[in-house]
């Protein structure tokens, strides 16, 4: 696996991507076991929220109890469901007062990996700042916490013996335990504690030659070629370039814009979606969203920022062509995405044969973890 290893955090800029650099920082020193080869780095765990059981326990019920929203209709699980891989199989979800949201929901399996979180945010980097963004974001709405319901989620909360106990057990020297600030970090720690790796691939990759099928094996072959450029965007061993682990002393977060849309000629996407520029203002980060992992990718469509393709054969034939053709999402031009002149240097379309089209599609299938779909320490507790 040494070739799929080296290239996870040493990124060269080219067209179409920004890295964004951060400074040297120290990973928390944690007996949590993670359940993960010799051969696989643990996840950064930051200094200020090291992991516990007591914390993955907590964080677990608290991932799939409706009392965390305002209006006691959704959970985290709401848009992320286990057999998915955490995704929700839909382009675009709903929060919990019925608000559609402007991208699709991703997978969680190893997600502690991630070196920012959401799909365009450099400076979320930590799993507990991202979490406040579902909890309390107002355009668009999703759980729906606000100042005037704050102090009445708490309160259901500290009402519960259960939920008393748990967070004692996770804080025991806070007599304040039950605090926004504790929920945030006991969610991270449950997420952080999702990784696996357990899929054909990673059985073949520790030495198993029947994990993978003929076809599979070439589509290997394929995804690792400069031929298709694929491992590019999304190499290392959690096959995205945005990664850091526990040993990770300094690193950059690299975003990349992929031809989807060009509506003006000039690069744009959907107004109010337009990747990185929404935080930076530079045109040239127009369309730049973070090359999400492709671990799981098999049960976790549809594809893309905004769930626009629905297929993993779409996805295929989208990069072959370098880009979106012309077409309509949702009765919208799209443009002509292969013109973007901020699209990634990676992105410049390549010629398969329609059995290496297959072969590539059945080895992203091998990336499926599906041990980890139905791992019940991930599981609903509440069932």
């Amino acid at each position: 696996m040494a070739g799929t290893l080296s290239a996870c955090l040493v990124l060269t800029a080219c067209g179409g991507s920004s890295d964004w650099q951060h400074e040297e920082f120290t990973a928390s020193q944690s007996d949590f076991d993670f359940a993960i080869p010799d051969t696989i780095p643990e996840p950064f765990v930051p200094e200020d929220n090291p992991m516990s059981e007591a914390k993955v326990r907590l964080g677990r019920h608290l991932f799939y109890d409706n009392r965390l929203s305002g209006n006691q209709t959704q959970s985290c699980a709401s848009c992320h469901e286990q057999a998915l891989g955490f995704a929700d199989g839909v382009a675009l979800p709903t929060g919990s007062t019925g608000e559609q949201l402007a991208r699709n929901s991703q997978g969680l399996l190893n997600v502690a990996y991630n070196s920012t979180f959401t799909w365009s945010n450099h400076s979320l980097t930590t799993l507990s700042d991202q979490h406040m963004v579902p909890l309390f974001a107002e355009f668009p709405v999703e759980l729906g916490i606000n100042d005037l319901n704050r102090e009445e989620i708490l309160l259901r909360l500290s009402n519960d013996p259960d939920y008393q106990s748990m967070f004692a057990q996770a804080w025991p020297d806070s007599a304040d335990a039950i605090n926004f600030s504790n929920i945030s970090q006991a969610l991270a720690s449950f997420i952080r504690s999702m990784v696996s790796f357990n899929s054909d691939f990673d059985r073949y990759e520790r030495g198993d030659t029947s994990a993978l099928t003929a076809s599979q094996q070439r589509g290997r072959a394929l995804f690792f070629d400069e031929k298709t450029e694929c491992f590019h965007c999304h190499g290392g061993f959690n096959f995205s370039q945005s990664t850091l682990h526990s040993g990770t002393v300094f690193f950059e977060a690299p975003f990349f814009n992929n031809g989807l849309y060009n509506l003006d000629g000039n690069g744009s996407y959907p107004e109010g979606n337009q990747g990185l520029y929404e935080l930076t203002g530079k045109e040239e980060d127009k369309g730049k969203f973070r090359p999400v992992s492709l671990r799981n990718i098999e049960v976790t469509a549809p594809y893309m920022h905004d769930g626009s393709i629905s297929t993993l054969a779409e996805v295929i034939e989208f990069y072959a062509a370098g880009g979106r053709a012309p077409t309509t999402v949702n009765g919208v031009p799209t443009g002509d995405g292969r013109k973007n002149p901020n699209k990634s240097g990676f992105v410049g379309g390549f010629t398969l044969t329609e059995q290496e089209k297959q072969d590539l599609l059945n080895f992203l299938k091998s990336l499926t973890d599906h041990r980890f779909n139905s791992d019940e320490r991930f599981s609903n507790p509440y069932e």
